[in-house]
């Protein structure tokens, strides 16, 4: 069963080496930029990745492209920073080919102090209580790693194009019945400075964006 990879990619230049080279051969990396202006386009063409162009900006304006774009029956999604290894992705992946889960989520397991802050680790706990009162699933994390069936992920319709994608996706999915299966993944320090948490104006836009969604 063919496999998509869809890493939203903005100015990853450093990571993506790495990266794409921990991809399982048999699957197809789809590199979507999100407006680059580093060497990141080039180096994943010559990685033999699909390099998808998406101008609006957000991260969930680049994995919906990249879910567009996909051609794959299962469709994957992780970050191109190098923080979570592709190698692993078989955790997410393997639970949703066997029919275990309709969609899988990787829970960060920090391998380094300095990989996940204390203050985004605490504001995720917070953000995994509400969607336990929500929805009822007892969540660790909302983790960048996560796989399902493209189909069905395109028949949820998110809507959210900035950093509550990833949210909305999990709400609508319970809200739908999916059977969701969280499985652990390494989580590394990143490389570079992360544009959505990395600085104060990415984390209050995160907070944003996921409070907005989890009102609607």
């Amino acid at each position: 069963m063919r496999v998509d990879v869809v890493l939203p990619c903005l100015n990853e230049a450093a990571a993506l080496p790495w990266v794409l080279a921990r991809i399982p051969v048999e699957w197809r990396a789809v590199v979507v930029d999100n407006g680059s202006t580093d060497d990141s386009v080039r180096i994943a063409q010559a990685a033999g990745a699909f390099v998808v162009q998406e101008a609006r900006r957000g991260f969930g304006a680049a994995c919906h492209a990249g879910l567009l774009a996909c051609d794959a029956e299962i469709v994957a999604f992780l970050d191109a920073d190098g923080s979570l290894d592709p190698a692993q992705l078989h955790r997410v992946v393997d639970p949703v080919r066997t029919g275990a889960a309709d969609l899988a989520l990787a829970a960060r397991r920090p391998t380094d102090p300095g990989a996940w802050p204390w203050h985004l680790q605490l504001a995720n706990r917070e953000l995994a209580r509400r969607i336990r009162r929500r929805t009822g699933l007892r969540l660790r994390d909302l983790g960048p790693m996560r796989a399902a069936r493209r189909q069905r992920l395109l028949e949820l319709d998110v809507r959210d194009r900035r950093s509550g994608y990833p949210l909305e996706t999990v709400l609508r999915a319970a809200d739908s019945g999916w059977r969701i299966l969280e499985v652990q993944a390494d989580y590394r320090p990143r490389v570079g400075r992360s544009k959505v948490t990395g600085t104060p104006l990415g984390a209050a836009r995160t907070v944003r964006d996921m409070s907005r969604v989890m009102a609607r």
